[in-house]
């Protein structure tokens, strides 16, 4: 599937200035223009014609499965890529053939990358030293930095000192020294726990709007997508499936393969018991886990039957797996319910989502 291209604004030649010499910049649009990458010796590409726009101080998630080409559009954007043909601009600059280091980009990894025999404010001030930025004004910033981080009481300690968190925090803090125009992200929370992730999601977000970023996050975890998102982009070798607010994109899936991604969407051929009230030309059906509910339905609801093949239980609720008339399905129920052998099913003509044979949601 591909998305109309965005109207494109003026070019400018010039690189811009680095980010945070002076004051902190406003933040900038992203602005990705038929973007096609091949590596070398590769047969297919890695991106494929993507267009796509980031909207200025929001949060725009890539998420999708490994190869999907989430973390080379990324890299392309932060300028550690070069385009094999295409357009992106930063702002209202084209910024494609500009250095990484001159395109007002920071960028914050999943691995840290900090210096171990660096202190905490070693490790956040040292870009700003690369870039021959004055001592005293190095130092002001790395403080503010590290104040924004909840750093200040850890400022002397080593990395092999601090948690897996305050690890990422420095990490983070150490982009944010420059005051970037736009903040890149890859998968910068999956070498942490499952609660440390949640708060440091919880963090991002406040940061985020407290500064009024620019930032592009990776990721293939959906609860993170879903969580941080204004924008959700889902990729699929090399291209773009779908692009809007994630509510959207949830709710009204553009293709079997965003609908069966986000959330494990069943489907079923759209014949037997789901052939009346198709809409016309489906040739697939779909149901969220928790639009298939236990019992007889009524009116205009349609019953099916299920064989009961395991349960798993998810703290407040159960994952069910089953088996519908040789199709496997998953059913969300309350914790408290335990479903077993052969069970009469329902689900609402309404919750219904409809495909074509190609995949594409029907009109």
């Amino acid at each position: 599937m591909r998305l109309k291209s965005p109207a494109r604004p003026t070019r400018r030649t010039a690189p811009p200035a680095l980010a945070g010499d002076t004051a902190a910049p406003t933040p900038s649009a992203v602005r990705v223009y038929t973007a096609t990458k091949r590596f070398d010796r590769s047969e297919t590409d890695a991106l494929s014609h993507v267009d796509l726009t980031v909207p200025a101080g929001s949060i725009t998630v890539l998420l999708g499965p490994s190869g999907c080409g989430k973390t080379t559009l990324l890299r392309c954007i932060a300028g550690l890529e070069t385009l094999t043909s295409g357009r992106i601009e930063i702002g209202d600059v084209d910024a494609t053939d500009i250095s990484a280091e001159d395109r007002g980009v920071a960028m914050a990894f999943q691995n840290y990358a900090l210096y171990p025999n660096k202190s905490v404010l070693g490790n956040i001030e040292f870009p700003l030293r690369m870039r021959r930025v004055d001592r005293a004004t190095r130092r002001e910033r790395a403080l503010r930095a590290a104040e924004l981080m909840r750093l200040d009481g850890l400022l002397d300690r080593k990395p092999s000192e601090l948690s897996g968190g305050q690890r990422q925090r420095v990490g983070i803090g150490r982009a944010l020294v420059r005051d970037p125009a736009v903040l890149v992200m890859d998968e910068p929370f999956s070498n942490l726990d499952a609660a440390l992730r949640d708060t440091m999601r919880a963090e991002l977000v406040t940061l985020q709007r407290r500064l009024g970023m620019t930032v592009v996050f990776v990721t293939h975890d959906q609860v993170e997508a879903l969580a941080l998102a204004d924008q959700l982009v889902v990729m699929r070798a090399g291209r773009i499936e779908q692009a809007g607010p994630p509510e959207d994109v949830y709710r009204t899936p553009a293709t079997t393969f965003v609908a069966t991604f986000l959330d494990g969407m069943n489907t079923f051929d759209a014949e037997g018991p789901f052939a009346a009230g198709s809409a016309p030309g489906a040739a697939t059906v779909g149901c969220r886990t928790d639009h298939l509910r236990i019992g007889t339905g009524d009116g205009d609801d349609i019953d099916l039957r299920g064989q009961v093949l395991m349960a798993e239980l998810r703290g407040r609720d159960r994952l069910v797996h089953l088996d519908i008339g040789g199709r496997r399905a998953r059913m969300r129920v309350p914790a408290d319910t335990r479903p077993d052998g052969e069970i009469a099913l329902h689900v609402r003509r309404s919750d219904l989502h409809y495909f074509t044979a190609d995949g594409v949601r029907c009109p």
